[in-house]
């Protein structure tokens, strides 16, 4: 299995100027790799392996791509590559996509060692040096240790907009190492839960247990004043780098209280529960919807079901996406469809009138979804009226970051 941590880093002003000639080297050898790619003859180049057989030429015709590390330049190389096969991938889903183009300065702000050339070491306490090959050492915060099972594959070093610089390192760990996941045929409503992804609430779980929103509304206040001020500054002066700093800080603070909410969520679910059953969400269709925008970007639904899915392999736990269509529409009791406004919040089906939570009724759909999904029949014995509570428990956002710190 594959998965990432990420510390701070805090190189020293030497370094941090070693970094960035670094990476700007490494930019060149990306717009020049896509320089090769339109002109040379395919059958010379066409893929990374081909490609990496060119960089002897490089660094005798420009000596510059010798001044950074072998492994890395071939890293580079390999990240056009999968650019470009990320590319061909969304025009075969029937995307309209252009072309790569060539990275500017501001667009082109990492690179990775691959193999070698890297060093983690003095990981004592919560501080850590990175030693990277021609470059030298940076002090890492290492607030999270490393599993001593995990493989450090590759090492990546990102500058972010904020100029605050971050260190990730790739780790890989043999399946073996991993808990197995609990018998399938173990499964039953006592240990798994089906997930509807809200908008009054960020879940709503089929046993009952409705997940609050994080709170971001002082956040975004702030946000919208310094964009004012930003707007009222002169383009390329030294108060406008300044000022955009200030508007990219704000902006990445947000994003990290919800992917550290997201964390600690997922661990609760995966510690919590043998299953997890979740919808398979159209996101990029729901954000070009006109209402409720930012709410749906905020939530960030499709990171939310990824570190789902990571976390389940981390902890043994079984996590299924299941079709989303009809989960409101359809009551968990006897099937009948029933239409509903966004605005109605009850269900009330006319049929066998079966009454909850409209987001009750249909994290019960994916639960039933999901064992079907399994292959798993419903369990006859336990109706959805008796097996499943219609009352709604509420969970404060502060409780499951506090129930899943531990681990996340």
């Amino acid at each position: 299995m594959e998965y990432s941590h990420r510390y701070p880093a805090y190189p020293t002003q030497e370094v941090a100027a070693e970094l960035d000639y670094h990476i700007d080297v490494h930019r060149q050898a990306y717009n020049y790799t896509l320089y090769e790619y339109e002109n040379v003859d395919a059958d010379d180049i066409g893929s990374a392996y081909n490609h990496h057989s060119r960089l002897s030429d490089w660094k005798d015709n420009y000596p510059v791509f010798s001044e950074v590390h072998s492994k890395a330049l071939q890293r580079t190389v390999t990240r056009f590559y999968q650019n470009l096969t990320g590319l061909s991938e969304q025009k075969q889903n029937g995307r309209k996509v252009g072309k790569l183009n060539w990275k500017s300065p501001r667009e082109f702000q990492s690179m990775t060692y691959s193999q070698s050339g890297f060093e983690l070491k003095n990981t004592s306490g919560r501080r850590a040096t990175l030693w990277l090959s021609k470059i030298g050492d940076i002090k890492l915060r290492y607030h999270r240790e490393i599993p001593d099972e995990a493989a450090i594959k590759e090492v990546t070093v990102k500058k972010e907009t904020t100029g605050d610089w971050f260190v990730s390192f790739g780790l890989e760990t043999d399946d073996a190492d991993l808990p197995e996941k609990p018998d399938v045929d173990s499964l039953d409503t006592s240990n798994s839960v089906g997930i509807d992804l809200g908008i009054l609430n960020y879940i709503h779980t089929s046993d009952g247990k409705a997940v609050d929103w994080l709170d971001l509304e002082d956040e975004y206040e702030r946000l919208q004043h310094e964009q004012r001020k930003l707007s009222r500054k002169e383009i390329g002066s030294s108060n406008y780098e300044k000022q955009r700093r200030e508007v990219a800080k704000i902006k990445r603070h947000i994003r990290r209280r919800v992917l550290d909410y997201q964390h600690k969520l997922t661990t609760w679910l995966v510690r919590e529960y043998d299953a997890v059953f979740v919808e398979d969400l159209d996101v990029k269709g729901m954000l070009e919807q006109p209402h409720n925008t930012r709410n749906k970007q905020d939530a960030a639904w499709r990171q939310f079901i990824t570190l789902l899915e990571y976390k389940a392999e981390l902890y043994g736990c079984h996590v299924v996406q299941v079709e989303a269509a009809g989960t409101t529409k359809e009551c968990a009791s006897c099937g009948v469809e029933t239409v509903k406004p966004i605005w109605i919040r009850e269900h009330s089906c006319p049929s066998c009138g079966f009454e909850c939570d409209r987001d009750a009724n249909a994290a019960m759909n994916v639960l039933q979804r999901g064992f079907s999904e399994l292959g798993l029949g419903w369990p006859e014995s336990t109706p959805v009226e008796t097996a499943l509570p219609t009352d709604t428990t509420r969970v404060s956002a502060k409780r499951v970051i506090e129930t899943g710190s531990l681990g996340a």
